[in-house]
């Protein structure tokens, strides 16, 4: 009964390795300069992102739609602002370009906003929710989040 445990474990073990996909095998060894990065499709405000429309999204690394790592980059457009809402998995993330103005709590709140230029990072704990508005300039942000991922807009009742 011993040997039929260890020999489970084993098969086990050694088939773990063929279930990991095409995409995940990339993923180890993605490497992409800013023009290549240009060039990938761009999709709409997709899973991991706000949903607002005008937000251009291109996914990097992995998939947001399922578990596991993924890295997607935002073009969110001047002068649009995201109400408060939340994401189920842990997010990192780094403002490439632009000016992001991110705040935390359950609503809107211009008063708890802050100004992150390019460079700034800042975390999307799960289930936190958080805000944020562009000023005169688009902004770029990138997204590292372990999926999947989902967003979730505070409700007003919730709000008050």
């Amino acid at each position: 009964m011993r040997f039929k445990i260890i020999l489970c474990a084993i098969l086990l073990a050694a088939f773990s390795g063929f279930a990991v996909t095409e995409a995940q095998k990339k993923s180890f060894t993605e490497r992409l300069t800013p023009s290549e990065i240009e060039v990938l499709t761009a999709l709409g405000a997709e899973t991991g992102t706000s949903g607002v429309a005008g937000i251009r999204t291109r996914v990097l690394n992995g998939n947001p739609n399922q578990a596991g790592l993924y890295t997607i980059q935002l073009t969110v457009p001047a002068n649009t602002t995201i109400e408060a809402h939340r994401h189920r998995d842990d997010r990192v993330a780094t403002v490439i370009s632009g000016t992001w103005s991110l705040g935390y709590g359950a609503a809107f709140d211009e008063k708890k906003l802050k100004a992150l230029p390019a460079g700034s990072f800042y975390t999307e704990p799960p289930d936190v929710a958080h805000f944020a508005r562009t000023g005169s300039e688009p902004v770029v942000v990138q997204i590292t989040g372990f999926g999947p991922s989902d967003t979730n807009y505070v409700e007003l009742k919730e709000a008050k």
